[in-house]
């Protein structure tokens, strides 16, 4: 669980927070649409990724782009995305300073029409 030190320990525990509280609502109309808790990014390359919730294992739910014009939905393994290294050894890292101005499906929907996750 190395992975758990990209994120800070309140982003952390809302994505866990947030995983509770949307399992028994999944595939239901009741599901929710969280706010981003955090943007994690790959400091050498244009990946960025979006997250709303994750279990204790790492598996994570929310927006990825990858930099190739196709950002989708889905679940991110934190181990593989964690196990990438770049130059020096850079990981993936949190944006410290990037704060959630819309819910999930609404970054999404502009980011299928942008081609990118937009800021």
């Amino acid at each position: 669980m190395e992975w758990l030190s990209v994120f800070t320990p309140q982003a952390a525990q809302q994505l866990i927070q947030n995983h509770k509280e949307q399992l028994p609502l999944k595939g239901t109309n009741r599901e929710r649409d969280f706010e981003p808790v955090c943007r994690l990014f790959l400091p050498w390359a244009a990946a960025t990724f979006l997250l709303t919730e994750m279990d204790d294992d790492g598996l994570a739910f929310g927006l990825s782009d990858l930099g190739f014009g196709t950002p989708e939905l889905g679940y991110i393994s934190m181990d593989e995305i964690y196990s990438v290294k770049g130059p020096g050894g850079l990981r993936v890292e949190q944006d410290l300073h990037w704060t959630a101005k819309r819910t999930l499906s609404e970054y999404a929907a502009l980011a299928r029409k942008a081609g990118s996750i937009p800021s």
